[in-house]
């Protein structure tokens, strides 16, 4: 097959032709360095700031509340790691909190602060099989020495979502005065309404590259005020907040896709929810597969399934070699060959959680597509099981 289907939008959907013209103009010649006082740089920090009210708008905060940063693994570690380190100069302990099936942006953020700090610790809270969180594991692990609780959006391997309102009520509801939330939104932003989803939410991360727009472009939005020291201090740009000079290329493209996720939103959702429902009829008939978290409430664009007896890095290369773009789990993940930690919290016996498969849809993706990919892939299946 010489046709490419792309299946792996979750890894990083298509540049869109609207960002990419919408960064054309700050990536030749002149951009003026937005801190600067000339026209060219009053030029770029009015794209700065006209960019920073759309990500504002699209998340439902205050543009004062846009941090712009390298991506979403950057803006999840300043969430974690700046509120964390705030939170160590008033207090003798400093608890972090997150789910067990979180990105490794914020596990590995918790990680850092717990092998580096003794006054630091992380309490990882369970998830039922369907990998939704534990409410009562989580009231469990909040007291009052806790910097912040970290819960994503939606699952960036599964799709599936998380109560955010039923998590800031017993975040809020355990401590008096509450304590600092966060959310890693970034696979929510293509499907989800973030300003009404994350409304509870103090800290919100999202990413460019995954809703059409450019690598090492993202957030962190500050819905509430909250202390947070910069990771990387220097040159006071982003309110202190971040130091280093906004690429202003990245803004503009970013601001130019959730532009363009945000007006597509209900279009795109009613389209994708009949792809998935077509996948999920279809693969649930090939031998031995079967759908992951089936009565978990999913965005449209991810199907997640699992066969027994099958290998994931085995599915993988046929499908590769087919023209699927497909993956098994993260692509920020070590290899297919890695039991998905987010599988294992959500109690998968590893001989089923070595074969998934992760296929992930977005805008572009026509039922053609849908179609031949269920012709492939069931190919693919049987000839793995008669081998």
């Amino acid at each position: 097959m010489s046709e490419q289907l792309y299946f792996d939008h979750a890894a990083s959907a298509p540049r869109r032709e609207e960002v990419i013209d919408a960064m054309e103009r700050w990536q030749h010649g002149v951009v003026g360095n937005p801190s600067g006082s000339h026209r060219a740089a009053r030029e770029a920090r009015r794209a700065i700031e006209e960019a920073r009210d759309e990500v504002a708008q699209f998340v439902g905060a205050r543009p004062g509340g846009v941090i712009f940063t390298g991506g979403g693994t950057e803006s999840c570690h300043l969430a974690i790691v700046g509120t964390t380190i705030a939170h160590r100069r008033t207090h003798e302990k400093s608890v972090v909190v997150a789910s067990k099936v979180e990105h490794n942006a914020v596990l590995d953020a918790a990680g850092f602060l717990d092998r580096e700090y003794d006054d630091v610790e992380v309490r990882y809270v369970d998830v039922d099989a369907d990998g939704v969180i534990d409410i009562e594991s989580l009231r469990e692990a909040i007291d009052s020495n806790v910097a912040i609780v970290s819960v994503m959006t939606v699952n960036n391997e599964t799709g599936v979502c998380q109560p955010l309102d039923a998590v800031t009520s017993v975040a809020n509801g355990s401590v008096p005065g509450g304590v600092v939330t966060h959310t890693d939104a970034v696979a929510a932003a293509p499907w989800l309404y973030l300003p009404t989803v994350t409304a509870t939410i103090d800290l919100i991360s999202i990413c460019a590259h995954k809703i059409g727009g450019p690598v090492n472009a993202g957030a962190l939005i500050m819905r509430n005020e909250v202390a947070l020291d910069a990771v990387v201090p220097g040159g006071g740009q982003e309110r202190g907040r971040r130091g280093g000079t906004v690429d202003v290329a990245a803004a503009v493209g970013l601001a130019a896709a959730v532009r363009l996720a945000q007006k597509e939103l209900v279009d795109v959702n009613d389209r994708v929810v009949d792809y998935q429902q077509k996948l999920c009829a279809a693969l649930s008939f090939l031998p031995g597969c079967a759908i992951t978290a089936p009565a978990a409430r999913k965005v449209p664009g991810t199907v997640h399934v699992t066969f027994e007896g099958l290998a994931s890095d085995e599915l993988l290369f046929l499908l590769d070699q087919e023209g699927v773009c497909a993956s098994a789990a993260s692509s920020c993940s070590s290899g297919a060959a890695i039991t998905s930690h987010v599988l294992a919290a959500m109690g998968m016996s590893p001989g089923r959680a070595g074969g998934s498969l992760r296929l992930t849809m977005g805008a572009e993706t026509t039922e053609q597509e849908v179609d031949q990919l269920i012709g492939v892939l069931s190919s693919v299946v049987y000839r793995l099981g008669q081998g």
